[in-house]
């Protein structure tokens, strides 16, 4: 489980802001294909200037857990997206809620890197992030929460 001072940690070894973007960009690269089924206008982030998609889901063998797939059209929103993944991943639906898209910011220095429409963009999918978990937690016991067609 990854937390935000090891995302931080890895942030200040990386040093200038090149090699920050190209770290993001890998993050992006390494998310797990999200299945084509789940990009649907329900899982599409609202408010954000590039094509953003998330899917909670939960495991059977652990549903207090959340996870997600999430995919993106632009390199730069898909790394933040895997940095919020990442942040969120394993987690249980109270952790998911104290995620502050602020501290994240503030500690990675974000604010100053990315314009204010993007900013704007990570606060919609952070906010149906924590929409999804909640929608999950109020289904029914008896209702399957994996997401749809998809095979671990």
């Amino acid at each position: 489980m990854t937390n935000l001072d090891d995302i931080v940690d890895i942030f200040e070894l990386l040093g200038d802001w090149d090699q920050r973007y190209q770290y993001l960009t890998e993050l992006g690269e390494k998310l797990p294909p999200m299945p084509e089924a789940l990009k649907t206008e329900a899982n599409k982030v609202k408010g954000c200037m590039s094509q953003v998609w998330v899917s909670a889901w939960q495991d059977a063998a652990h549903p207090q857990l959340i996870n997600y797939y999430g995919d993106c059209d632009t390199s730069i929103i898909k790394g933040v997206l895997a940095v919020l993944i990442q942040l969120c991943a394993g987690k249980t639906i109270a952790a998911i809620e104290q995620l502050d898209v602020d501290e994240l910011f503030a500690r990675l220095n974000l604010d100053e890197h990315l314009s204010p429409n993007r900013h704007v963009g990570v606060y919609a999918i952070v906010t149906l992030m924590k929409q999804q978990a909640r929608a999950l937690q109020s289904m029914p016991a008896d209702l399957p929460r994996k997401s749809p067609s998809i095979r671990n």
